[in-house]
């Protein structure tokens, strides 16, 4: 037999004011699928101050949202977290600025931004879990699990819907570091490939170079390499982006014949061997640095998070000395 929610009213707090009634739904009845609160909006079983109402209506200060009784699947049961342990994984993330609206932290490579396909939580449910007390905690935008570095989390609403407009108007900018197979040279290079995502046939997602594909801007800067014994040469490089788009960078540096080193789903796999065998086991990409406007008070704001002690133990940047035996 199917679990049902039970029936309750909702007040909208400043926290949800704005958001559109499909939205606040899906954030309120975590679990139940989409295809539930649609057809409970369309049905008028969902009732705002008592009338029916469209799923893009946005809703303001002080709504009553009824919520009526909705089914949970069986077949997928509720999915719990350690709450103690993610707790605990939230109160470690290094904070890099944090105000009453925005909060930014230096993710480390191998933790998810958010729970699901399999992980049972990230970032999000983390911070939640150590911040209980938290009113709203809202991804603003994402990072690959295995990549590094700065992450945007809005405290508010307006801040999240701020960061949002400015990400889609590429007022935020992104910069990365990475260490990639071969010699990039000591100058910058655009990569301007449009992208295109698709499916491979196990339902994986995957990005590719396709003239069909999405505009697709970065530009990348050699910084240093290094020759290693039997694994070859390798450069540190620093990354700009002008779009946003999914695995961007991982695909445009394949296809420039310079994968990420350690890219699982692009890169050189022999390679990525070798590197792992030889100590090197990561991603080596790195959300390094963010120039933006505060999203609420537009103060210009300059983070940074340093390069992880991986990055120097591959590649260091002039001025560090390389391990016995090798060469920079």
């Amino acid at each position: 037999m199917q679990a049902r929610t039970p029936v309750r009213t909702v007040s909208v707090d400043e926290g949800a004011e704005g958001q559109r009634l499909d939205n606040f739904l899906i954030g309120a009845c975590r679990g139940v699928p989409k295809s539930h609160l649609y057809r409970a909006i369309r049905n008028g079983e969902v009732r705002v101050n008592g009338g029916r109402c469209a799923a893009e209506r946005r809703l303001v200060l002080g709504d009553q949202v009824r919520i009526p009784p909705l089914r949970l699947p069986s077949a997928a049961p509720s999915r719990q977290i350690d709450t103690r342990r993610w707790s605990g994984v939230g109160a470690a993330l290094p904070v890099v600025f944090e105000d009453e609206a925005l909060l930014v932290v230096d993710k480390p490579a191998g933790l998810a931004v958010h729970g699901g396909s399999g992980v049972s939580a990230g970032v999000v449910e983390a911070l939640r879990a150590a911040r209980p007390e938290a009113r709203f905690i809202e991804l603003a935008h994402r990072l690959d699990r295995d990549t590094s570095g700065l992450l945007m989390i809005a405290k508010t609403r307006p801040a999240l819907v701020a960061l949002h407009a400015m990400l889609r108007e590429r007022q935020v900018d992104k910069r990365y570091l990475a260490i990639v197979a071969g010699r990039w040279p000591r100058r910058t290079r655009t990569l301007d490939g449009s992208l295109r995502r698709y499916l491979t046939a196990s339902g994986e997602r995957r990005v590719a170079v396709d003239d069909d594909g999405r505009v697709a801007i970065t530009h990348v800067t050699g910084l240093a390499h290094r020759s290693l014994p039997e694994l070859g040469v390798f450069s540190r490089v620093a990354v700009e982006i002008e779009t946003g788009r999914t695995h961007q960078i991982r695909v445009h540096l394949a296809e420039a014949g310079h994968p990420i080193a350690g890219d699982q789903k692009y890169g050189d796999f022999a390679l990525n061997r070798a590197l792992a065998q030889a100590g090197h086991r990561r991603l080596y990409l790195h959300a390094g640095r963010l120039i933006l406007r505060h999203p609420l008070d537009r103060r210009r704001l300059v983070l940074d998070a340093p390069a992880p002690a991986e990055f120097d133990a591959l590649v260091p940047m002039p001025g560090h000395r390389a391990a016995p035996g090798e060469t920079e």
